[in-house]
């Protein structure tokens, strides 16, 4: 498995690399997206820490800027679990309201008096500037919603079963509360450890991505 993430990574690693700020006109409509962090190294080059995609036709940028952008934890998982690292490291009791999701009415009407609206702000803004600086990614241009959950699905399963992407000692999601996402080295919970890509997929998406 080590060998096929390493032509994974080297395959990736030879791909435009986007970081923030970056023009949305410029990505593909559809496709899967690869992240990078800043500290984070395997294969003798960037570890990948995230792989994700959308479900929605043509809606790659719009998931991009509410990873990058959107000041919302309950649009984009990725920024709930930054968000997470940061209220663990420092036990900050507001880890507890940090877990609720507002996304519908009827869990507004139940939590949404126990949100500290201006500190969820301060909170916000704090996970955007860590995402902004230290994220980057690169984009695999895939049309079919089929394709793309078949693909991003065998790359992170690739991914989380090899042993030479470790993170390192000082990788923020270590704090996770997920252990998943600590075991794993991953900003991720789902799909890892599963079946990942053969070597005829691989080179499929080389020849044909």
């Amino acid at each position: 498995m080590s060998e096929l993430c390493h032509q994974l990574h080297t395959f990736l690693q030879e791909r435009h690399r986007y970081s923030f700020p970056f023009d949305p006109k410029a990505i593909p409509q559809n496709g899967i997206y690869i992240l990078y962090e800043k500290g984070e190294t395997g294969h003798g080059g960037d570890r990948i820490v995230r792989v994700g995609t959308h479900t929605g036709a043509n809606q790659l940028r719009s998931r991009l800027k509410q990873h990058f952008l959107n000041p919302n934890k309950d649009r984009s998982i990725f920024r709930k679990n930054i968000g997470r690292c940061f209220l663990h490291k420092e036990n900050d009791p507001y880890k507890d309201i940090w877990e609720f999701d507002l996304t519908t009415r009827a869990q507004k009407d139940k939590h949404q008096h126990l949100v500290d609206r201006q500190y969820q702000q301060q909170i916000e803004e704090k996970i955007s500037t860590y995402i902004q600086q230290n994220f980057s990614f690169a984009i695999l241009p895939v049309e079919t919603k089929e394709e793309r959950l078949n693909l991003e699905s065998k790359m992170i399963s690739t991914v989380s079963l090899c042993h030479d992407c470790r993170p390192s000692d000082n990788w923020l999601g270590l704090y996770s509360p997920k252990e998943k996402i600590r075991e794993s080295g991953l900003w991720l919970v789902n799909q890892l450890y599963k079946e990942p890509l053969s070597h005829a997929e691989l080179e499929w998406i080389k020849h044909h991505v």
